[in-house]
């Protein structure tokens, strides 16, 4: 009697309480993935611990970052992750695309496609910016900062607007690489996060 009644429990608790995780995922590049940092220490990890230690103790982050990836790895990178069954998708793509010169209408229409399918699925999403040195020359800076404010407007979603506020261009807060944060650097960009999406939790 004893035993029936403890596999009767297991069997209503157990599947319940993987019912009620939460997926938040992160889509991006070695920002996510936290290069040159412990994956511990990279903000995906430190954002998981804010989430949590604010009474949200059902919801865990999940670091889907790729060093290297571009926005042309948006949409099937988004097709996988509904593997998972996320509840909410956040997107920071495409400093790759802008580091390397691509064209900010194939970056746009890439994270546009990404989006489309998210929200097809009913997965809301929430999308992260990117700003790009002075050096690459006003226009094209302009014309990157501005595609996440059109894709924020286009689809409705909130926007982060700058990602690495308060990180990007300070050494303090930077690998020797000048590109990368170091481990303070990625406590800022968590606090970030978590102060634009904790309304949505």
């Amino acid at each position: 009697m004893r035993l029936f009644l403890f596999l009767a429990i297991s069997f209503f608790l157990i599947p319940f309480g993987q019912a009620q995780e939460n997926r938040l995922v992160v889509i991006g590049d070695s920002l996510t993935e936290g290069y040159g940092v412990s994956k511990d220490s990279a903000f995906p990890a430190l954002l998981e611990k804010k989430i949590q230690a604010d009474g949200k103790k059902n919801w865990v982050v999940v670091n889907s970052g790729i060093t290297g990836a571009t926005t042309a790895s948006a949409l099937g990178r988004v097709k996988w992750v509904f593997k998972s069954k996320p509840k909410l998708l956040l997107l920071i793509l495409g400093g790759n695309d802008g580091l390397r010169g691509l064209k900010v209408e194939e970056s746009e229409k890439n994270l546009s496609l990404a989006i489309e399918l998210a929200q097809k699925e009913n997965v809301p999403v929430i999308l992260g910016g990117l700003y790009m040195p002075p050096n690459y020359g006003k226009d094209y800076t302009d014309k990157f900062k501005k595609m996440y404010v059109e894709l924020a407007k286009k689809f409705k979603v909130p926007l982060i607007p700058f990602v690495l506020d308060k990180v990007a261009g300070d050494s303090k807060y930077n690998l020797a690489d000048g590109i990368h944060p170091n481990e303070a650097g990625h406590k800022i960009i968590a606090e970030t996060i978590y102060r634009e999406i904790k309304d949505m939790l």
